[in-house]
């Protein structure tokens, strides 16, 4: 691809690295090259506080939404946030810092090229100068943790350039540049001494953080000057660095540069050693279409998609990078991957959430079918290790037991800290995440998970809906105040709206969301199918099964659409980008293309209704995706095709990150004076392929359900079911042939296999591969 070229934010069109929590974003330039540093623990500017205990002015809320003052209701709490002076902030992720190699002198340049090699983690820029091809090569180390970087030429004593670290620089011009990074400014020291180069500053909290980067050279000279290393005539160079953060710089260079020096491995047999540990989660799922097309320049994908038909090529292309990201920016023992990676370049980072009412699990939604269910640990130790501050949300704020999650947490903390109406009042935060513990264990099988991590955190949410549920007068659950995420109900839309959160003009709070029903639905009976397997919580049963059964019936419009808000008060509003009410159909399994029409169809209508003609100014790079992953739920491969094209015309950088929304006024998403950077839509594209491909529910394996006309052939897998059974699949549409391996890994079991409409009972023996033959 070309090199970076997005104007005052060239980070944007970097290409990646990264091992899961060094990531680096390389540029591209010829002469002056720019690799933007993250790390995954640096955060910066957040503000934790004391939360207040304002769950007495919970009934009065209550009791104005009975009354039908919504709009009165919806400022109770948040009201009484700001009046006991509650003041808190999310941190944001904070950019390390800019490695520059400045070339002394150019030529020009031709024949360039800027690539990844997404099997390896391997960045190469390269290009002819005269008769010398110059090569620049990084990768991020995943076994050794180190970012590892070397300068080629094919003639010896070619390589001269500067060498330094700064400050990220995102583009703002110095009047423009926030208070935040003056001060960092201030506090930053950078030099070199022999054939090292040190770099520190000092984040808000009084901690450094900072690199050292050691430099070995083969032939040619090395200096410092001005704080930077100067080499000259040099036939190679080969540079290792390590990021710090949260330490004193003195000690940390110190640690740095004896760990550093302790390395005495080639580029080679590092990249060897660090290929293998990347291409084992890379390549535990292929995905191939047999596309003819593969070696064009991403710019040409993009073209063939604006003409109105993207390549397979593409498509293939989008979901290794996909998947590639999510190796990347997450590992075990690491953080989660927020929506902006390891590759954030701004220092006022718009939406640097861990966001759980949607974002976060679309990040990870391919991780168990994709065969990487390891990278669903860090999710787990991030939920786990905020345990205490989620039950103290669900004190101060509401006044009960068990856990309550908002909406956005960053590391310093999971206390509710935005006290805007909508993030308060919506309570599904703990059951959505929930799901993921639930499809760990069934995925997995891992029975010790089951007992230590995913029953107790389903008790706890349960717990939470014990204190927070009241009940109706027809002895059903009322569920008040409630949030259909981020949705107003369309009778209380009005011009005022489009003032945003802030002047309180958006109105959210209302009752009985028919999302909040469904996840407390798959809770219970998740807690009630599983807790039994381990003999635990049997004084709870009984309960649970009481307040399942007072879940009431989902409802339908007039149109046969299911309902967002069971409740007469509120009326459904499809000009929006969310699919909550879709919960049961999809991310939840309680409604198939098994269930019956009067119970699948209400849905099939909700998502027609969103993703409509109408609706298209109302989408984003995520919803495209949101509904992409419903239309495959259905069987509907077209319309999930529809989805990616739309997403490849509207939200495609060149280097194939996504952006939040269509900058350039083509009119395929709703319009923000900006763009905000969101790769959540590329793993979405992921999770998308793989359910077209596959649906899995315990003792159900569906195959080959959505395959659309354009994917003549392809094979796919192993892709990961319910029950630890690894499925392979082939395909010819043309010759209408499929053939289908499944290998359950560790235990014997009975499955029900569908092919297109064909039903199969198979008892498969653990460890014993089946491979059946179907025609289409």
């Amino acid at each position: 691809m070309y090199p970076s070229s997005y104007w005052g934010a060239k980070w944007r069109e970097a290409i990646p690295v990264g091992n899961g929590v060094l990531g680096a974003s390389v540029y591209g330039g010829v002469y002056k090259e720019t690799i933007l540093l993250n790390h995954a623990d640096l955060w910066t500017q957040g503000i934790t506080a004391d939360l207040p205990d304002v769950s007495g002015k919970l009934p009065h809320a209550r009791e104005l939404l009975i009354q039908g003052k919504a709009e009165v209701a919806d400022h109770v709490l948040s009201n009484a946030l700001t009046e006991a002076g509650y003041n808190a902030e999310h941190a944001l992720p904070l950019p390390l810092g800019d490695l520059h190699i400045i070339m002394h002198e150019s030529k020009g340049f031709q024949d360039y090229s800027r690539a990844l090699n997404m099997d390896t983690g391997e960045v190469t820029v390269s290009w002819l100068e005269g008769t010398a091809r110059y090569e620049r090569v990084l990768f991020a180390s995943r076994t050794d943790d180190i970012l590892v970087y070397e300068l080629r030429c094919s003639e010896p004593g070619h390589i001269s350039y500067i060498m330094k670290f700064d400050l990220h620089g995102n583009g703002e011009p110095e009047p423009f540049r926030t208070a935040l990074e003056l001060s960092l400014a201030e506090n930053k020291h950078t030099y070199g001494e022999e054939n090292n180069l040190y770099y520190a500053v000092k984040n808000d909290s009084g901690m450094d953080f900072g690199a050292v980067a050691r430099v070995e050279l083969d032939g040619g000279s090395i200096s410092d000057k001005h704080g930077s290393l100067q080499i000259k005539d040099a036939n190679r160079v080969l540079i290792f660095i390590r990021l710090f953060v949260n330490g004193e710089r003195n000690q940390q260079w110190k640690r740095l540069k004896r760990e550093l020096s302790g390395i005495d491995s080639d580029y080679s047999t590092l990249l060897e050693r660090h290929a293998c540990e990347h291409s084992r989660l890379f390549h535990a799922m292929k995905f191939d279409l047999g596309a003819q097309d593969r070696d064009k320049y991403n710019e040409e994908y993009l073209m063939e998609a604006y003409k109105g038909k993207q390549s397979l090529a593409l498509m293939e292309k989008m979901w290794s990078f996909g998947r590639y990201l999510l190796i990347s920016s997450t590992r075990e023992g690491g953080q989660p991957c927020h929506l902006y990676g390891l590759w954030c370049g701004e220092y006022n980072a718009l939406w640097a959430f861990h966001m759980v009412n949607l974002n976060l699990q679309m990040i990870y939604w391919q991780a168990l079918s994709g065969n990487m269910p390891e990278l669903l640990h860090p999710v787990f130790d991030y939920m786990d290790g905020k345990l205490e501050d989620f039950r103290t949300n669900a004190k101060q704020l509401f006044g009960c037991r068990g856990v309550f999650v908002p909406a956005p947490t960053t590391p310093e903390s999971g206390l509710m800290k935005i006290v805007y109406p909508h993030i308060i009042h919506w309570i599904s935060g703990a059951g959505w995440i929930a799901q993921f513990y639930v499809k760990y264990y069934q995925y997995t099988l891992d029975e010790e998970f089951l007992r230590g991590r995913a029953l107790p955190f389903l008790y706890e949410t349960a717990l939470f809906y014990e204190d927070y549920f009241t009940i109706g007068e027809d002895g059903f659950i009322v569920i008040s105040p409630s949030i259909s995420p981020e949705n107003t109900p369309s009778n209380y839309v009005k011009a005022s709206n489009l003032d945003g959160y802030e002047s309180g003009g958006v109105m959210e709070t209302t009752m009985n969301a028919t999302m909040d029903y469904a996840v407390a639905k798959e809770v219970l009976t998740s807690l009630l199918t599983l807790a039994p397997l381990v003999d635990m919580y049997e004084d709870e049963i009984a309960k649970w099964r009481d307040m399942l059964v007072r879940i009431p019936a989902y409802q339908t419009n007039e149109d046969g659409a299911i309902r967002e808000w069971m409740h007469p008060d509120y009326d459904d509003n499809d000009q929006h980008r969310h699919l909550a009410h879709i919960y049961p159909l999809f991310p939840g399994s309680e409604i198939d293309m098994d269930s019956s029409p009067d119970q699948y169809n209400p849905f099939v209508k909700a998502v027609e209704n969103r993703s409509n003609d109408v609706t298209l100014r109302e989408q984003c790079a995520w919803s495209f995706m949101y509904i992409a992953n419903a239309y495959a739920r259905m069987g509907k491969g077209e319309e999930a095709i529809k989805c990616f094209d739309k997403l490849s015309r509207a939200n495609l950088l060149s280097n194939l990150f996504t952006l939040c929304n269509d900058w350039r006024d083509m009119g395929l998403t709703f319009e923000l004076p900006m763009a905000p950077f969101q790769i959540d839509a590329n793993m979405g594209w992921c999770a998308v392929v793989q359910e077209m491909l596959m649906l899995s529910t315990p003792g159900k394996i569906r195959v080959l359900h959505s395959l659309p006309q354009s994917w003549e052939q392809g094979k796919a897998g192993p892709i990961l079911a319910h029950g630890s059974i690894e499925v392979t699949l082939e395909w010819d549409l043309n010759l209408k042939e499929a053939q289908v391996n499944l290998c359950a890994t560790k235990v014997d079991q009975m499955i029900e296999l569908i092919v297109v409409e064909q039903r199969t009972q198979i008892e498969l023996k653990a460890k014993s591969p089946v491979q059946l033959k179907f025609i289409l």
